[in-house]
């Protein structure tokens, strides 16, 4: 451990009371090591883990000999605070009844999830799979950055696995792979000249008319995969150009997203997204490009972890990019599932339904315990 507060004692045994403190530590991304000695000190303290630790990524594992593994995963950083840490519990109005929450940076986004997967950790000293609990820095920032990717480049083996559940805000429900993501930046080139003699030049802003028509008429299609729905968009985010009011730009920049269903590949994204530029004259440069993950709903595991969670419970697909991803790129096939609503991610009113997180930490305990030890109906501190 790397010297974190001494008074920085996880209370394990109690979710809700886990998930307060958690939020209680600052812990904004490049600004993880307080809160990472925590979480290593509370695995350290239980002899049927082994724990290892990369920079502010700690991974902690049973060795039971079971015939599959599964891997738990939760990232440890945080947006910025805005006068939202500490937390704080509150009763709120949801759906038309008193509801206790708690409120703070990083309750939805995801220190409830890291409760649930840290409280679950202590408590399975003999899970029915061998479990691999990653707590892993750097998710809120670049992709270059992000703490699992770099524990897939060091130490794969320490993410090997049969399903992986990451604690991505989901409200409770499950939530199968992930969209991809293509963001690129296409450079229009003009002619500049006084704007009272626009005919003797060419503007590189109205270059992009057409364009911004075929993105816009592009619409949200819904494709599925696996049995879900995944809705596409492609969208301008961003516009730069102009020298001065009265000149003809000679130069514009688009930004343009395209988030992708997972069965497109991300050179397929590419090429229609290239498509959409095509006769414009635009120089395209990919800004940034990250491969969707398939639901992975068809595999044993992840049809076990489905039952576990309930007869009705909501199963959808994953709008945005998450992690799983990365899991998927290792052949692992992952799943979304943790407390919060992801609507209120980032927010100044950050804050999750404590009943959420004991819900989850029901789901992934009977999922994991011996049948004899639990039920579905099975009360959480």
């Amino acid at each position: 451990m790397r010297g974190g507060a001494a008074g920085d004692r996880l209370d394990v045994s109690d979710v809700v009371r886990l998930a307060s403190q958690l939020v209680d530590i600052p812990s904004v991304s490049g600004e993880e090591t307080r809160i990472a000695d925590a979480v290593e000190r509370a695995l350290r303290a239980c002899p049927h883990l082994s724990v290892d630790r990369d920079g502010d990524a700690v991974v902690a594992r049973t060795h039971l000999g079971r015939a599959r593994r599964v891997v738990l995963a939760g990232h440890l950083d945080t947006v910025p605070i805005s006068a939202n840490v500490p937390g704080r519990m509150e009763r709120r109005e949801q759906g038309g009844a008193a509801a206790e929450v708690l409120w703070g940076r990083g309750s939805v986004d995801m220190l409830g999830g890291v409760a649930v997967l840290l409280h679950a950790a202590a408590a399975l000293s003999r899970p029915r799979h061998d479990a691999t609990w990653v707590f892993y820095d750097h998710e809120e920032v670049a992709a270059s950055l992000n703490g699992l990717g770099r524990l897939a480049g060091r130490h794969p083996e320490w993410l090997a696995g049969d399903l992986a559940i990451l604690g991505e805000p989901t409200a409770a429900r499950i939530e199968g792979g992930c969209n991809g993501t293509l963001r690129v930046i296409a450079a229009f080139a003009g002619v500049a000249a006084h704007s009272a003699r626009s005919w003797r030049g060419d503007n590189a802003i109205h270059r992009m008319g057409p364009v911004i028509e075929r993105i816009a008429a592009f619409g949200n299609p819904v494709v599925e995969v696996d049995g879900l729905g995944f809705r596409e968009s492609l969208s301008v985010v961003r516009i730069g150009g102009g020298r001065a009011a009265n000149v003809i730009p000679d130069e514009a920049t688009m930004t343009v997203n395209y988030r992708f269903a997972p069965s497109t590949t991300g050179e397929q994204a590419l090429d229609l997204v290239r498509s959409v530029f095509e006769g414009s004259g635009a120089v395209l440069e990919v800004d940034d490009l990250a491969e969707g993950a398939r639901p992975g709903l068809d595999s044993p595991l992840a049809q076990e972890f489905v039952r576990a969670a309930g007869r009705g419970a909501p199963i959808g697909p994953k709008y945005g990019w998450t992690d799983v991803a990365r899991f998927a790129s290792l052949g692992v096939p992952a799943l979304n599932y943790g407390p919060g609503d992801p609507m209120l991610a980032h927010t100044v009113d950050e804050h999750v339904p404590v009943d959420q997180i004991r819900q989850c930490a029901r789901t992934v305990m009977y999922w994991l315990e011996r049948p004899a030890h639990a039920g579905p109906g099975k009360e959480m501190s």
